[in-house]
């Protein structure tokens, strides 16, 4: 019944829609169109009222900005749904965004990219959001197993292919053949704790107190895993910035300049924590997996992905070949639409393929 309705009953349904519902950042693909929305995961609410002011680039420019009343947040905490109801008004808004100005619609089908090891409590929150916020049916699919589809590789051969997806709460690795995970390990270690972990050491090596946006800033700047030949012959030009924060001694504004090889120390515990799941994850493969999986290499996806050095800090780690996937950022809402696009070949990958079942009325706003 799913493959003939995909078959044979879109044109009547709508605008298909793949969510990379992250931490940090939401990706909204819809088919046939591509990519049509990069936006933070971030929604600002008035308190006293219960409106909801803002939502995503709009909102995070509120976070650390706002009055009393109102809250900038993020509806997620490592890949996982905080806040229900702020969660679906998130989600409305992104499908809403993909019919532009529409009043009325038929409820898309949309397919969401989740984290590995969600309880099926956790995962019946995603679905049940998605629902509530407008979607027809709900489809999840793990994030290692869309990224492997939007970075192209072979998974559903008969060989190891081993993928690293570093996003903003969680870092999943997976070694995937035939189509399935073969092995999985989510950690809880990703872009958000690096930050973290450059506010404390700015905390106790200068005493300064400093807020998300700017350890996010510094980090994209001039954070690195590896001191690498590049790092060594730039070290003259890219490898101090001025942090700006409050003293926590005077109470006072304070100006620091931090140089790389201190982000670098700040950072290297939650580092060393994703390469030694990683080396985990390798001595648990099955060796003819490990095999395929050396001549292949690890592939990295994900915004964590490009902090500078890392993949040539995991090669020298692990012996085995890591390269960062042609566009990581959007590597998981590529793959999961790259499902919606071939549904027949691909809808298998999916953690449920229930039977769909048309809503009688369409969504209205």
């Amino acid at each position: 019944m799913f493959k003939i309705f995909s078959s044979f009953g879109l044109s009547n349904f709508g605008k298909d829609i793949a969510i990379d519902l992250g931490t940090a950042t939401t990706l909204v693909y819809i088919k046939g169109e591509g990519i049509i929305a990069t936006e933070p995961s971030v929604v600002a609410i008035n308190q006293k009222t219960g409106q909801v002011l803002a939502i995503g680039e709009e909102a995070k420019k509120m976070v650390g900005r706002t009055p009393m009343h109102i809250t900038a947040s993020r509806p997620l905490v490592n890949g996982v749904i905080s806040d229900f109801e702020v969660a679906e008004q998130m989600l409305k808004y992104f499908i809403e965004k993909a019919y532009k100005r529409k009043t009325i619609f038929p409820r898309p089908r949309v397919i969401i990219g989740i984290p590995c090891g969600l309880t099926e409590v956790e995962k019946k929150s995603v679905r049940d959001a998605a629902l509530n916020a407008g979607a027809g049916k709900a489809y999840l699919v793990e994030q290692p197993i869309a990224a492997a589809i939007g970075a192209r590789m072979p998974i559903q051969e008969a060989g190891g292919n081993f993928i690293v997806d570093i996003g903003g709460g969680t870092t999943d690795i997976a070694v995937i053949s035939l189509g399935g995970i073969v092995l999985a390990k989510s950690l809880k270690v990703a872009g958000d704790k690096l930050d973290t972990d450059i506010i404390d050491f700015c905390q106790e090596e200068y005493r300064l107190l400093i807020g998300t946006r700017t350890a996010e800033k510094v980090k994209i700047k001039i954070g690195s895993a590896y001191k690498t030949k590049a790092n060594t012959d730039n070290q003259k030009n890219k490898t101090e910035t001025p942090i700006r924060g409050r003293n926590l001694i005077t109470g006072l504004p304070e100006e620091v300049m931090v140089g790389e090889a201190n982000i670098r120390t700040a950072i290297n515990k939650s580092i060393k924590q994703i390469i030694s799941t990683i080396k985990d994850t390798v001595e648990n493969t099955p060796p003819e997996l490990v095999a395929d999986i050396m001549s292949r290499g690890i592939c990295l996806a994900g915004g964590g992905s490009m902090l500078r050095g890392l993949d040539e800090l995991i090669t020298k780690e692990t012996k085995i070949p890591t390269k960062i996937i042609e566009d990581p950022l959007t590597a998981v809402v590529r793959g999961a639409g790259m499902i919606l696009e071939n549904l027949d070949e691909l809808e298998e990958v999916l953690i449920e393929k229930e039977e769909f079942q048309p809503p009688k009325q369409p969504y209205e706003k």
